[in-house]
């Protein structure tokens, strides 16, 4: 099966100009859209009800939306209606949330599998036309029950990164996305996806293996990684000690670049930033360069690419190289 192409959004422009873009990567060969879910920006439903009404053929979703700030009983009924309005185009990213924009809204990130596992199965139920009743460890419902159904199955994509958060996605998600861009981690994180599959009794088959990935394309090279390196600067700095040990990145770089942050110094910050952490938190280069590596991921098991910011450096341009040059060579 040909590697699905998908797209990220953040919608911190105009409706206008973001639904202009999911047209762009519609005509270009995506299959997929994901626009993330904050409350700083743009409301994500409104983004992407705004797109369905503007497309044809591309599958939509929130990537990721967490079950903390919304509740899952809302979130089911969201989707469901997105699903309707796109006929039949909506897909469900669902992940445990940011804790430091949770913490701004005084949510705490309280058992994060369970919310999740939770989350799911209520979000399913609730699709299926049943009056759930339901009595866990994060929610409680009583009677709750939507008074229409979806008319096609709504895949769930869990965002994951942790070892059991991956487990888990492999045993009761559609599919599972990871917030990476190098082989060495997909590696790791299959193993947790099949060990998740196998408990289920499922098959690898049926579970699709997202990169969501930083990604940077230029016809200069030096460009396109000169343009990765401030979103790279902030993946080095919240990156866990055992990836950043897996990379060899240095202590001294990180410490550079978590400085800089802390004092508000992103230029500083994306300076500090070395070719071998670009290597590692990103896909950067020229389309050929872009080819080469993203064929590294699907020989570990990723089945759809996700190209995340910073795109390159002149969006626009990018999506048409991404679209005219990567998504061709794998179709």
């Amino acid at each position: 099966m040909p590697l699905k192409f998908g797209v990220e959004f953040v919608p911190t422009t105009t409706i206008d100009g973001l639904v202009s873009s999911i047209v762009q990567a519609e005509n270009l060969g995506f299959d997929y859209v994901w626009v993330t879910d904050h409350y700083t920006n743009r409301c994500t439903y409104i983004a992407l009800t705004a797109a369905a009404l503007n497309t044809k053929s591309i599958k939509l979703g929130p990537g990721v939306t967490n079950p903390f700030h919304v509740h899952p009983a809302w979130t089911a009924s969201a989707i469901a209606t997105l699903n309707e309005v796109s006929n039949g185009r909506a897909v469900l990213g669902l992940g445990p949330g940011d804790r430091s924009t949770l913490g701004q809204l005084g949510i705490s990130l309280e058992k994060p599998l369970t919310a999740v596992r939770e989350a799911v199965e209520i979000i399913r139920r609730l699709w299926a036309g049943e009056t759930v009743n339901f009595t866990g460890s994060v929610f409680r419902l009583t009677n709750a029950r939507l008074s229409f159904k979806p008319s096609t199955p709504i895949p769930i994509y869990i965002g994951a990164q942790g070892p059991k958060m991956l487990e888990l996605a492999g045993a009761i998600g559609d599919g599972v996305l990871i917030n990476a861009s190098h082989p060495k981690d997909f590696e790791v994180a299959v193993k947790f996806i099949k060990e998740g599959v196998a408990k289920a009794g499922k098959s690898m088959d049926k579970v699709d293996v997202v990169a969501y990935a930083a990604l940077s394309v230029d016809e200069s090279a030096s460009k396109a990684r000169d343009a990765a390196k401030t979103v790279v600067a902030f993946i080095v700095a919240g990156a866990p000690d055992e990836v950043l040990e897996r990379h060899g990145i240095k202590k001294e770089e990180v410490n550079a670049i978590r400085n800089a942050l802390a004092k508000g110094d992103i230029p500083g910050a994306s300076k500090a930033v070395s070719d071998a952490s670009l290597d590692a938190f990103s896909i950067s280069g020229t389309p050929e360069d872009c080819v080469t590596k993203i064929e590294q991921l699907v020989k570990v098991g990723v089945t759809q690419f996700v190209a995340g910011s910073p795109l390159g450096p002149k969006k626009k341009a990018a999506m048409e190289m991404i679209g005219r040059k990567i998504i061709t060579a794998f179709k």
